[in-house]
């Protein structure tokens, strides 16, 4: 039986070993080198001649050594993980949350470098992707119903990030609103790529999820934090012609009997930086500051290693991306501080997302969703939204 190709532990290894020499090893060669340069650069006039040269060529050569050995490790681990050696990475649950981080860090790269470590987009149910077949969803969801509540997790997340706190809340949000007859659908996807490529995805995603779910599809509500609330805006964006094939068939006009954005009903962000993110903003404008000496240039190399899932959260989605003129729109906002107007929590957020990025209101009166509910939960950080009291109590009225 040949070896399977899910990705192994020796791949993330090999990772490791691969990024330890660009970013660790090479930073260091880099800064070590522009300081020693400026050092012998001061004392030329001074003391006469300094071996500057000498200096350099050791110090390369000891720093190529160590990227060489690091490159021959990894080139090693990736042998043995082909012939199928290691434990599968997602065997066990770090696992599962190193390849959820790594993708969101450097997803697209993995996607071109390392496609055995690039996450695809996916139903999950028990922790394992679920076949888009009409067998496979019934047998996966033996209890399925045609109202579909569909959750998108954000950056370097997975779908059992949505029971952080189980133990203190005591449920979930797909628990509960299964308990009042939502049938609720958790995703995975590779936060690493852009937004408007995982949005085609969901899209594609979704309307195969309508044509072979067990049961006509009524309605359904989308989900998602932080990052996968831009994902959901992208994916409705999408224009209908989605379908990529199914048993109704597709009309002249390029629209399918079952397209599901047309079964959408309820859109909820949870602390979704629709204007941006500062934290990612300030990471660009660090990179680019640092690249302005030599001296620091490494580091800024380091924080342009983020994903184009990263850079894309320093705008956001504005109004070029229209919100679905037939769904409603619920957005959740949270800030460190009980009240939403103390200077600190207008400043900060939830620590990631400002109040108004989160709301989809800026600084000059403008909105990008006229009429929508906006849910402020006070004393609450950028995760404790994942499963919140306050959330889980409004979801319940909303989809009612």
């Amino acid at each position: 039986m040949p070896p399977s190709s899910a990705p192994r532990l020796l791949d993330a290894l090999s990772l490791l070993g691969v990024v330890a020499d660009e970013l660790v090893v090479r930073s260091v060669r880099d800064t070590h080198l522009a300081w020693a340069g400026r050092a012998h650069g001061l004392t030329e006039g001074v003391a006469g001649r300094v071996p500057g040269a000498l200096h350099r060529g050791t110090a390369g050569a000891v720093y190529g050594g160590l990227g060489l050995g690091l490159r021959s490790v990894a080139s090693g681990l990736d042998r043995a993980a082909a012939a199928g050696l290691g434990p599968e990475l997602e065997a066990t649950r770090p696992g599962r949350f190193l390849a959820a981080a790594v993708n969101g860090l450097i997803g697209d790269r993995l996607l071109e470098e390392r496609p055995q470590l690039a996450i695809a987009m996916a139903v999950r149910r028990d922790e394992v992707d679920v076949d888009l077949e009409r067998p496979a969803l019934a047998a996966a969801f033996p209890d399925a119903g045609g109202r579909l509540v569909l959750f998108v997790h954000g950056l370097c997340e997975d779908e059992t990030h949505w029971a952080r706190h189980r133990e203190r809340t005591g449920t979930t949000y797909g628990e509960a609103l299964a308990a009042d007859g939502w049938t609720p659908v958790f995703l995975r996807l590779n936060t690493g790529l852009p937004l408007r490529e995982n949005g085609v995805a969901l899209a594609s995603l979704a309307q195969r999820l309508v044509e072979q779910w067990p049961v006509p599809v009524e309605r359904i509500a989308l989900v998602g934090h932080s990052m996968g609330g831009l994902v959901v805006r992208a994916a409705g964006a999408v224009a209908g012609g989605t379908a990529v094939g199914g048993p109704d068939g597709v009309d002249g006009a390029g629209s399918a009997p079952g397209d599901w954005n047309a079964l959408v009903t309820d859109v909820v962000t949870l602390g979704t930086p629709h204007l941006g993110a500062p934290v990612a903003r300030g990471v660009g404008h660090g990179s680019r500051g640092l690249a302005r000496l030599p001296e620091t240039a490494a580091f800024g190399r380091i924080l342009d290693w983020r994903s184009a899932g990263v850079h894309d959260l320093v705008a956001g989605l504005t109004d070029d991306v229209a919100p679905l003129p037939h769904a409603r729109y619920r957005l959740v906002r949270a800030t460190l501080t009980s009240s939403e107007r103390h200077p600190v929590g207008h400043l900060v957020g939830d620590l990631l997302v400002q109040p108004g990025s989160a709301a989809g209101r800026d600084r000059w009166g403008g909105e990008l969703f006229p009429g929508a509910d906006v849910l402020h939960v006070g004393g609450a950080d950028h995760w404790a939204l994942l499963n919140h009291p306050e959330v889980l109590a409004s979801l319940r009225t909303w989809l009612a």
